[in-house]
């Protein structure tokens, strides 16, 4: 089974205590999409908003909506 850069790290999360914790203190997918690629990984932003709502390597992507965001425009 091919995987995506995108599950790549995301099975990498996973498998990284302090990894996990610098996603979960990242404010926006852009600087999640950094940390993937300072490590390797050809992952965008954009990337993870389209993923939200999925699991992959027991890593759920949720996007969390902030005021003044337009819902619905990174479709």
């Amino acid at each position: 089974m091919t995987t995506t850069p995108l599950e790549q790290f995301l099975a990498r999360v996973q498998a990284d205590p302090a990894l996990r914790q610098q996603v979960s203190e990242a404010i926006t997918a852009d600087a999640v999409a950094m940390l993937a690629q300072e490590l390797g990984y050809p992952v965008s932003g954009s990337d993870l908003l389209r993923f939200s709502g999925r699991t992959a390597a027991g890593v759920r992507v949720t996007r969390i909506d902030h005021p003044g965001e337009y819902p619905g425009r990174y479709v």
